[in-house]
């Protein structure tokens, strides 16, 4: 969730899938969202339900990655008395929480295979067994899965059950990625921007031209969710006498110093050194001439790299920082440095 309380789009794109999910809502069938991540699957599961006949029902959520396979089940499921060690009592699982309404299971693709048959059972026939019981239980549940996995290969290669993707496949919406919602970027901008401002009680900021490109040809791998981050972290890293936002960062662990930072097999994970270069004796080199000084030479390579990388990314700032191995607002600064040099 991205502190939304309804969607917030005007591209294409974002109509397009809104109208999909309005013709399917109304309609007594699963529905499958698939997604990149911070697209907002569970705001939509939200709209479903609103816009659904069960509106007045409950809505129930439930993130299938966020538990092991064991507390998965008895969550979904509810347990019997005794059923393990801890089970003082009968609990009701969320299947019977949601009855009369909408149940919202994200990342279904993380669920066992064990646990996705008892899920087909409910969608099947809307019974089960809590864990534990052998009494049936029987709930009116509509079910919204999610994912941003592919399902059709996890199949495939037999850790999803195809019987319950076909019965999930009545209806698939596909959330559109930010990166295609022309015009949404800069919306959603100032919406967060003037949310942020209201928290530090002062004026929402205006964004630069400059800023506001920047974000328009970012990528957004992080979708919705990443973009609020940025947007957050602008507006309060502005001095309080500032009025407009001059810079984003996109990338809060860039430092100015090699970080030591490092996965579970000890691989430095962030890192702003760059490889050390073959010596002449290991490498070819071009004749080197000492017509210019050492510090002119510098720049010169550094305006032509920094030419080759917009050229060879057609002008996309963000990818060309990655081609060199340099942060964002580093490649801005050298843009700045050489823009003599570098025609755009």
């Amino acid at each position: 969730m991205y502190e939304l309380e309804e969607p917030l789009g005007e591209s294409d794109a974002f109509l397009e899938f809104q109208a999909q999910l309005s013709r399917a809502a109304p309609v007594e069938r699963p529905v499958l969202l698939v997604g990149e991540r911070g697209t907002g699957k569970e705001l939509a599961a939200r709209r479903l339900h609103f816009l659904s006949k069960r509106w007045d029902g409950p809505l129930i959520s439930l993130n299938c990655a966020a538990l092991s396979p064991g507390v998965l089940e008895s969550e979904l499921f509810g347990h019997e008395q005794g059923a393990f060690t801890g089970a003082a009592r009968r609990r009701e699982g969320r299947f019977e929480a949601a009855d009369g309404g909408t149940f919202f299971l994200d990342e279904l693709g993380q669920a066992p295979l064990e646990v996705q048959r008892k899920i087909l059972r409910v969608v099947e026939y809307g019974v089960f067994e809590r864990v534990g019981g052998s009494e049936p239980v029987h709930v009116d549940v509509r079910l919204v899965a999610a994912t941003n996995a592919d399902l059709p290969a996890l199949a495939q290669e037999g850790k999803f059950l195809p019987d319950l993707l076909d019965r999930l496949a009545f209806e698939v919406l596909a959330l559109p990625p930010l990166r295609v919602r022309r015009g949404d970027v800069d919306l959603l901008t100032r919406h967060f921007a003037a949310r942020m401002a209201a928290e530090l009680d002062r004026y929402p900021p205006d964004f630069s031209s400059a800023a506001r490109r920047a974000l328009e040809n970012y990528d957004w791998p992080g979708n919705i969710r990443e973009l609020k981050n940025v947007v957050e972290r602008a507006v309060y890293r502005l001095d309080s006498d500032d009025d407009e936002v001059g810079e984003v960062d996109f990338n809060p662990f860039e430092t100015p110093w090699a970080s030591r930072l490092a996965s579970t097999d000890g691989t430095p994970i962030f890192s702003n050194t760059r490889p050390v270069a073959a010596s002449p004796s290991e490498a070819t080199a071009e004749a080197i001439s000492f017509d210019e000084s050492l510090t002119a030479a510098v720049s010169a390579m550094e305006a032509r790299h920094v030419a080759e990388a917009l050229r060879r990314t057609q002008g996309h700032q963000g990818r060309a920082a990655e081609l060199l191995g340099i942060g964002y607002h580093q490649l801005r600064r050298l843009m700045k440095k050489h823009e003599a040099l570098i025609q755009l």
